[in-house]
Parts: structure tokens; C-alpha cells; sequence
């Protein structure tokens, strides 16, 4: 019986749905006889509310790739779709959990969809990819930036600030707040960002042992999608800040 080391270092940004993702492989891993703990880690897309397209590439991730590096954690959990889709050979994707909804989801002020929002209402997103798509509806709306966590966002709408917000729907289902979406957003509406409500566990290439027990949690049908999806986004040339949008199905 190979050895097991005494407890796993669970890297993860602070939010309250970055904690929560990374709390279903913490729990996944406790329910297969592993004592595992999450470590917070602040990464600069933490630290810097500016446009993501200004502040870089990996905003969201090389703080948690240097902690997995520098062996402050053993692995981390991201959202895929902000993994850079540059190989760095110093870590692997050991896992991708099964996925939630990709689609994108509009929580809207008195219960609105798109198409009932008057021409010059204020929607926030800083979605490159987001902008693109309610421009090209032709509804006339006022494209407002929006940063901050998931909380901070929805409050946005419901203390008046913003007439509505576009998020991912698998972001509100992990906090609880499904209740929120007033419409799910279709592709053929808005096209998700590639590998959109998936997570992916990295840890190092080296650390055979632990990717072999990260691949217990492993779903082949979330693994061959991101990785179609992440392809054309390679092919493209285009970081996870581009306007591209893909789906599998």
C-alpha cells in the first residue's frame, strides 16, 4: 500500500466561490479516506480590481502555480477557463470534476429577461467575450465594468446601482444563488468562455503519486470537452480575456 502523506495542501483563492469549488474537492478527497485542508492564496486578480485585459495574463492563477512550485500547497484549484492555455510543464491537470452548467446567466432587476430591458439599461460585465455578444443583440444597452466577487456583483443589481449583470450560471448555482437568474442565456444567445464551469486540479508533473490519487476524481466527458474547447482557444492564439466563446455538446 503506497504511503500517504499527512495532509493535503488544497491551494485556493479566498472568495467565498473559490472556497466553495475547492470545498468539493476537499470533500471529495475526505470521502476517499485523504486529510486534506484548504490554503487561501491572494493572486494578483484578487488584488488589482482593474480590467483584467489590462493587468496580464494567469491573473487568477500563477499566484496558486507558485504556491504548488515553492511546495506552500500540493495542488490547486481553478477555474479552467482562467488556466492560460500555454503549456508550462512544470504542472499537470490531474483532475477535472464533473462540470456544472456552462452557460451564462443574467440576474436582472424585477424579474427581467433581455429582451424586456428598455434600450440604455445599465448591465455590468468586463467579459471581453460578454461586451461582444449583448452588442451584436442590438438592444441598445449601456455595457458598464463589473469586478469584484460574486456577492459584490449581485449586489450591484439589487441595491440599484446596475439594471442587471451577466455572470456564469455555474458560479450562482455554487453559492446557492440560482434564485437570482432571471434568464439563462442560451448559446445560441452567448456563447460560453471555453472549459466555463469546470474546475481543474493542478498540481506538479513530478508528483506521480499524487496526480495518480487526484485521477480518482477525474470525469472523462468534462476532460474531453475543456479539452476540445481549450484547443480552439490555443489555435486561436487567444488568452482567457479574448472575445471566444465555444461549446461542446
Amino acid at each position: 500500500m503506497t504511503k500517504r502523506r499527512p495532509k493535503l495542501r488544497i491551494g485556493t483563492r479566498g472568495s467565498l466561490l473559490a472556497t466553495t469549488q475547492a470545498g468539493t474537492v476537499l470533500d471529495a478527497l475526505t470521502a476517499r479516506g485523504y486529510d486534506a485542508e484548504l490554503v487561501i492564496i491572494s493572486t494578483e486578480g484578487d488584488r488589482n480590481l482593474g480590467p483584467i485585459v489590462d493587468i496580464g495574463v494567469g491573473v487568477f492563477t500563477a499566484a496558486l502555480r507558485e504556491a504548488i512550485h515553492d511546495g506552500r500547497v500540493d495542488m490547486a484549484v481553478h477555474s479552467c477557463k482562467d488556466l492560460p492555455t500555454a503549456v508550462d510543464p512544470r504542472f499537470t491537470i490531474a483532475a477535472t470534476p464533473p462540470r456544472e452548467d456552462a452557460r451564462d446567466a443574467l440576474v436582472a432587476r424585477d424579474g427581467m429577461v433581455l429582451g424586456e430591458l428598455p434600450a440604455g439599461s445599465a448591465i455590468g460585465t468586463s467579459s471581453p467575450r460578454r461586451i461582444a455578444q449583448l452588442r451584436a443583440l442590438g438592444l441598445g444597452l449601456e455595457i458598464r465594468p463589473l469586478r469584484g466577487n460574486l456577492d459584490t456583483r449581485l449586489n450591484r443589481v439589487s441595491n440599484g446601482d446596475l439594471d442587471g449583470i451577466v455572470v456564469a450560471r455555474a458560479g450562482l448555482s455554487r453559492i446557492g444563488r440560482l434564485a437570482d437568474v432571471t434568464e439563462t442565456l442560451e448559446p445560441v444567445q452567448m456563447l460560453p468562455a471555453p472549459a466555463q464551469g469546470a474546475l481543474a486540479v493542478e498540481c506538479r508533473a513530478d508528483d506521480t503519486e499524487l496526480a495518480a490519487q487526484l485521477a480518482e476524481l477525474d470525469d472523462a466527458d468534462t476532460r474531453a470537452a475543456i479539452t476540445a474547447e481549450r484547443a480552439l482557444l490555443a489555435e486561436l492564439e487567444a488568452g482567457c480575456s479574448a472575445p471566444v466563446g465555444a461549446t461542446t455538446s
